[in-house]
């Protein structure tokens, strides 16, 4: 399959004033993440919140412009300090979390649907209500519903409104910032089996951003792992669900709950809390919280490194995971995915 998004060494860098007087201090949200991802395929990016998942959105679609790194969209490289070209914006889409807050109260859903089209095109206004219907329909709407408001919508049809909107301009990549944390089970299920049918018929890249770990099993091929505005491990799916190596995955996967009769799981407990990103500690961010920790890693920074089919930052994996990983005939992240 075709690569359609790399990111290369993402950075995002804030200013933080401490006081009238004092100078202001870096606060870096993201700190050099590396990704590829191809044409219909899922990377799931998962952590505790503040790991900087969703800076990671902003910087992919170009919301914020990134401090520093680079970005590739179907082979072209984004000059992250220029404004982008619309057609290249075309290409990566964003679906929020809440479909409560994304969508404008003072417009109709016809209006909402056929702004990009009215922006980016030269549609008339018939293409453009026909494009908004079929679009509809595809996201199992009544397109009658078109001249309704957003209050008059469900939760989940607010979703689906939202996941119309991103679509209407045919990107190739849709980032999906938590997008069913906020409904119910029984909804979550039919917008999760939406996505995956259109992502089957259009050929999309997801780059999905949750903390839901099962919903992440069902739909990843690609598992990102974030601690601090960086990847702490990353490989496929299929891969760091069976044999999670980084002490961190270990403590946030044994939080999944197990479906099968009789199976158990330890559950893992960290201590403490996240370090403060305006005083982060030295080496290993992970550190002051992880069982393992030796003086190495509070002298050395990890990096991401080959282990096992994974990127894995930790300079102790090794002695952490004596045990090997089972085969597998999933295809090695390696050469999928390998980070550039």
């Amino acid at each position: 399959m075709a690569e359609v998004l790399r990111a290369v060494n993402l950075q995002q860098v804030y200013a933080a004033r401490q006081g009238l007087f004092q100078k202001s201090l870096s606060v870096h949200a993201l700190n050099g993440v590396s990704f590829s991802l191809n044409a219909g395929e899922t990377l799931a990016v998962v952590g505790e919140s503040g790991c900087g998942k969703s800076t990671l959105a902003r910087a992919l679609t170009l919301i914020e412009t990134p401090s520093a790194g680079e970005l590739w969209l179907a082979g072209e490289l984004v000059d992250t300090q220029k404004k982008p070209e619309a057609a290249l914006r075309q290409r990566i889409q964003m679906v929020f979390q809440n479909p409560y807050g994304s969508l404008n109260p003072r417009k109709t859903i016809q209006q909402m649907l056929e702004e990009p089209l009215l922006l980016n095109t030269q549609l008339s206004r018939e293409q453009r209500r026909q494009a908004v219907s079929t679009m509809m329909e595809r996201v199992g709407l009544r397109p009658e519903f078109a001249e309704r408001y957003p209050h008059m919508f469900s939760g989940g049809q607010r979703q689906r409104i939202a996941i119309a909107r991103a679509l209407m301009l045919k990107p190739q990549v849709v980032v999906l910032d938590e997008p069913v944390s906020a409904l119910d089970l029984s909804v979550r299920a039919q917008i999760l089996n939406l996505l995956t049918e259109l992502q089957q018929d259009l050929g999309l890249a997801y780059v999905f951003i949750s903390h839901d770990l099962s919903v992440v099993q069902r739909i990843a091929d690609a598992v990102m792992v974030m601690y601090f505005g960086r990847a702490v491990e990353y490989a496929d799916a299929k891969t760091i669900f069976s044999h999670p190596q980084h002490p961190y995955t270990q403590a946030l996967f044994s939080a999944t709950p197990v479906a099968e009769v009789g199976e158990k799981r330890e559950r893992i407990h960290l201590q403490g809390e996240p370090p403060s990103p305006l005083h982060p500690p030295p080496g290993c961010p992970f550190g002051p919280r992880c069982a393992y920790v030796q003086a190495i890693c509070r002298q050395q920074l990890p990096h991401l490194r080959t282990l096992n089919q994974a990127w894995v930052a930790c300079v102790r994996a090794e002695a952490i995971n004596a045990s090997s990983l089972p085969n597998t005939s999933a295809k090695s992240l390696l050469h999928s995915h390998a980070p550039p």
